[in-house]
């Protein structure tokens, strides 16, 4: 019998003993490294923004520089293979890419303190500010999943995802309540920008981040370890130069296209008479053509002989095809619907969530004091409960009922939506949707974790967490359109609809594992 299987028969309290673990304890500080990032490009971003005057529409496209989370898998197969010059040796392979994402962090963070927002040409390196802060971020995102993985069994798999999500969580309320509170302290507010006190704010979150540097220094390197690389450093470099290659490209055709996007936007606005389909048809081209253009560059190195055709083949089609054959076809093409759409109702609302606040007439302490510091604790709260349950009943049971909970959530911020601003009522909302979404977020951590073969750690596990938020998150770019065009109750109650298909695809899914096993 396992020790998984041993923990279902102990006691309530042997299982919150184990949570003791320095494993489980280990996470708690690396998941508040991976958690204050995430905020600084979304909601403290777009809440920066807006006070500096930037439109609603263009707010919810900064989401799209958090893509680097849906597109890691591409060079997840870089940091669970490539050395670091003089730095791997010292730390080894993880905490390696662990300290150098980590830095990048900073780096990006101290850029966008450093870009006021307010002048159209400075938006621009925001942008790429932000854009590196998503892709740093998600760097390190594919080396801690690769840590957790790798540094226990899995019967500590869920216990560590719920230490995780509470230092995520916790790092998420430092970069979101903590950045409020300081921007506000230092003098800006809604209808009284001031720059330099967003510049403070932000110059003080990259500080935060010194956490996860010592954390990753006094951590110790994972026991387990891989097969040694069949190919050379320098084969592994002109990699890198592949996707350094691709993913300018993608940028490129977003520099270029830009001018040609408004005329096109303008025109589509006559002929359908409608501003917000006419920008999510065009932003959707420039998306799409901008993948083309990334992919087209990457076959041609190939094909031109940059990069070996077997090193390609090695790196993304083997992980990949050993997932579908340890599940078989149906089974894993039903498995990658649902990590897709699990978290759509989740994020493609929570995008949107601190500008319905803003507008129901929230100040910016009362948001930071209710919807960051109280939902931090139901969270957390949400989170230990859902690896608890999920070790006594089993993670898909926990699975099906966080993400019925997370869609009956979405009706209440349909119904404060109605009743306007009522903190009691806020209160309620963000209890009932920060306790379901840490307990969905727990099973589905755990769920992810299982699937993985710890030949193809960072790889799988990094395409499976990309996969989950892609699409919630290219929706979610168009999620101000969506609220301008049909209001926030509508848009509520869509979030919401959108998340019960979910709750089929776990069943068919569960039964399918259950007779499988």
């Amino acid at each position: 019998m396992t020790e998984s299987a041993s923990l279902q028969n102990r006691s309530w309290l042997e299982t919150i003993k184990a949570f003791k673990h320095p494993r489980v304890i280990t996470m708690l500080f690396l998941g508040f490294s991976a958690g204050v990032p995430i905020l600084l490009i979304f909601s403290s971003l777009g809440l920066w923004l807006r006070e500096a005057g930037v439109s609603k529409s263009s707010v919810t496209f900064f989401s799209w520089a958090a893509l680097g989370y849906s597109f890691k898998f591409v060079w997840a197969p870089l940091v669970d293979k490539l050395p670091i010059p003089y730095i791997t040796k010292l730390l080894g392979r993880r905490r390696s890419w662990m300290l150098l994402s980590q830095i990048a962090i900073i780096i990006a963070i101290l850029w966008m303190a450093q870009t006021d927002p307010t002048n159209p040409r400075s938006l621009t390196l925001m942008a790429m500010a932000a854009v590196l802060l998503g892709f740093s971020s998600a760097t390190q995102d594919v080396v801690i999943d690769a840590y957790r993985i790798e540094s226990a069994n899995t019967n500590l798999q869920t216990l560590m995802s719920s230490t995780y999500i509470a230092g995520y969580r916790i790092g998420m309320l430092v970069a979101g309540a903590g950045a409020l509170y300081l921007a506000s302290y230092f003098g800006s507010d809604k209808g009284s920008y001031n720059y330099q006190a967003w510049q403070y704010s932000y110059s003080l979150m990259a500080v935060v981040m010194l956490v996860g540097v010592v954390t990753t220094l006094l951590i110790q390197e994972p026991v387990a370890s891989k097969a040694e690389a069949h190919y050379s450093g320098n084969d592994y470099l002109r990699f890198l130069l592949l996707f350094a290659i691709s993913i300018s490209g993608f940028i490129a055709v977003f520099y270029f296209s830009s001018d040609i996007a408004k005329g096109l936007k303008e025109i589509l606005t006559d002929v359908f008479a409608n501003k917000q389909l006419a920008g999510f048809i065009i932003e959707t081209l420039r998306l799409v053509s901008a993948i083309m253009v990334a992919v087209g560059l990457g076959v041609l190195q190939i094909k031109t002989g940059i990069v070996k055709r077997e090193m390609a083949i090695d790196t993304y089609v083997t992980p990949i095809l050993d997932f579908f054959n340890r599940y078989g076809l149906k089974l894993a093409i039903l498995i990658l619907a649902l990590i897709g759409f699990y978290r759509v109702s989740d994020i493609v609302m929570g995008i949107v969530a601190n500008l319905f606040y803003q507008d129901l007439g929230y100040s910016k302490n009362e948001i930071a004091s209710v919807v960051k510091t109280f939902g931090l604790l139901m969270t957390i709260a949400g989170g230990f409960l859902g690896g608890l349950l999920s070790v006594r009943f089993g993670v898909l049971k926990i699975l099906f009922l966080g993400a019925l909970l997370s869609a009956l959530t979405n009706l209440l911020f349909m119904l404060l939506a109605q009743i306007g601003y009522n903190l009691p009522m806020l209160y309620l909302v963000i209890s009932a949707d920060n306790l379901s979404a840490g307990l969905a977020s727990a099973a589905f951590v755990a769920f992810l974790s299982s699937l993985t073969n710890i030949k193809f750690t960072a790889m799988q596990y990094a395409l499976f967490s990309s996969l989950m938020v892609f699409i919630p998150k290219m929706l979610g770019g168009y999620s101000g359109m969506m609220v301008e065009g049909i209001g926030y109750s509508k848009f509520f109650l869509i979030t919401a609809l959108i998340g019960l298909p979910v709750l089929l695809l776990i069943v068919i899914a569960g039964k399918k594992l259950e007779l499988r096993e």
